[in-house]
């Protein structure tokens, strides 16, 4: 049996050599434009290759059930700007706390963490190329907060390098707490976006 998002596939198992055989024609068929498929539960389990092709190595005799769930784009851009809004409040707190441990001289902690929350923020404004790509165009706030996030990480980085530990305390404070500040109503408004786009 064959599931894709919960309706009953008229396709066979029965007709596919393996699991791959399945995947590659429920996307090419059955997968709705648009849509991003999220799990892949073969035999009641989640599924995910390890290795490149795995799902080739899965025989027809070894499949009793294949469920295939997707979502919108729409709805993926929804819920990633939900987690966005978390991982705001999560660099605003991590920047307190770094800025206060070079304030006290705690140098070697602070810049372990301060390297977590560069990671952070350059995967912050990873997703959020991402999302201006498909949600707005051209010269958005969304872009310019982006640059300027940017801009910001990379004078911490120059700061860092040069070890003046009191300066990095204040652009964490002063710049980058206030910067993030400004994302939550850049992210409302993406939301809204991404909300028209649904409808």
């Amino acid at each position: 049996m064959i599931v894709i998002d919960g309706r009953q596939s008229t396709m066979d198992l029965g007709n596919f050599a393996n699991l791959e055989e399945v995947l590659v024609k429920v996307m090419e068929d059955e997968i709705e434009p648009g849509h991003i498929v999220t799990d892949v539960i073969v035999n009641d389990e989640a599924f995910s290759e390890i290795y490149p092709h795995q799902a080739e190595d899965i025989e027809r005799d070894e499949l009793r059930s294949v469920e295939v769930r997707s979502v919108s784009m729409e709805e993926m851009a929804g819920d990633i700007v939900e987690e966005m809004v978390k991982v705001i409040g999560i660099m605003q707190n991590g920047s307190k706390n770094v800025a206060g441990m070079f304030r006290q001289g705690d140098t070697s902690e602070a810049l372990e963490v301060l390297q977590d929350l560069l990671d952070v923020a350059r995967r912050f404004l990873g997703t959020i190329g991402m999302l201006s790509e498909r949600f707005q165009d051209g010269d958005t706030a969304l872009v310019r907060h982006g640059e300027e996030l940017s801009d910001l990480v990379e004078e911490m980085v120059d700061v860092m390098d040069n070890q003046d530990w009191l300066l990095l305390a204040d652009l964490l404070e002063y710049e980058l707490i206030p910067s993030l500040e400004t994302w939550h109503t850049v992210l409302a408004d993406l939301r809204t976006g991404v909300i028209r786009e649904k409808e």
